[in-house]
């Protein structure tokens, strides 16, 4: 990745309500005019949620819905095909309202390891219960983000793609406390070292652009994440406590870029822009950061994806995102 790029001052983060695709790319591209972002609109149905919009993007592995949640199947189906198709639509909305557009673009998808925290094998359990399983899905998951994002390119030829992995379940995972699919035991925890390794052979699909892994859970880590090669983490800022202080002093000294999501993410109100953004001014005056720095090293976000808000809620909420990311910028203090 190129060490000058330089992240749009706020995004979103991935889903909005509705089901209509055009309305979705207008709201993404429209909020933010030098970072928009490929929406997801999970209000359409199984497929078009976080993991069935991700499993139609994997290579030679296919699933299907149950009652339980998505699981692996032999071949592709109806519920692949119809993950597909929506994707397809929501890459043809996006790119019309990106004609010539030139600048970051981000684009999501579900990461490795909450990918096989919710995955089902054929026996019901998560593929995270079977090493192999992991690391068949991790390869798959990596050649099929590679021809997603060579699509992303020949459409919007003029964009710096940024490459956003979800990972909700990495701390549960890290931690045993994933739940089996009777309810009464947990899967135990992945070693730290292979977690490391896995996100790193992912992030390595993007050579020519920098990766972010989204969290909205309590204790992202922060470190692990770092020395897996992402380039920015976002995170739900209202969940973070002192304890996470100094991963955050040492991911900003080494070049992390932070996406903070400072915007609640169903309806509530809103504070003003200025206020939004004191937390983030308390934090790097607390971490002795140096004020200029604060509007380089951090992109205002919503604290998670805004699927679950209103629809007027969501585009005030992105709007905000906006001016409270130019209010840091005008008065950093």
């Amino acid at each position: 990745m190129n060490d000058n790029f330089r992240f749009g001052p706020a995004t979103g983060i991935g889903s909005l309500p509705g089901a209509d695709a055009r309305e979705a790319a207008k709201t993404a591209t429209g909020s933010f005019e030098d970072f928009p972002f490929l929406p997801e609109l999970p209000a359409r149905g199984p497929g078009a949620d976080m993991i069935g919009r991700t499993t139609g993007m994997l290579v030679e592995l296919y699933a299907r819905v149950e009652p339980s949640g998505w699981r692996l199947g032999d071949r592709p189906g109806r519920d692949t095909r119809r993950a597909r198709s929506w994707l397809g639509e929501d890459l043809d909305a996006l790119e019309e309202f990106t004609q010539e557009y030139a600048g970051p673009l981000k684009v999501q998808a579900v990461g490795p390891w909450t990918l096989a925290a919710n995955l089902e094998l054929r026996n019901g359990e998560a593929a995270l219960s079977d090493p192999g399983a992991c690391r068949d899905l991790a390869a798959s998951l990596t050649e099929g983000l590679r021809l997603h994002l060579a699509e992303l390119r020949r459409r919007i030829p003029g964009a710096q793609l940024v490459l956003q992995l979800d990972e909700p379940s990495l701390t549960a995972v890290l931690r045993g406390q994933v739940r089996s699919a009777s309810g009464y035991r947990t899967h135990r925890a992945v070693d730290r070292q292979i977690v490391e390794a896995t996100l790193r052979d992912v992030v390595g699909v993007h050579d020519s652009g920098p990766v972010v892994v989204h969290s909205c859970a309590p204790d992202v880590p922060f470190a692990l994440l770092r020395r897996a090669g992402i380039a920015a983490i976002s995170f739900d800022f209202s969940l973070l406590t002192e304890r996470d202080d100094d991963a955050i002093g040492e991911a900003v000294e080494a070049g992390t870029h932070l996406f903070t999501g400072v915007v609640p993410g169903t309806d509530s109100a809103l504070s003003d822009p200025a206020g939004s953004v004191m937390g983030v001014r308390t934090l790097w005056r607390r971490l002795g950061l140096r004020p200029g720095l604060l509007a380089e090293a951090v992109t205002v976000t919503p604290a998670c994806g805004l699927a679950g808000a209103s629809p007027e809620y969501a585009r005030r909420a992105l709007a905000h995102c906006a001016r409270a990311a130019r209010s840091l910028a005008d008065n950093p203090e």
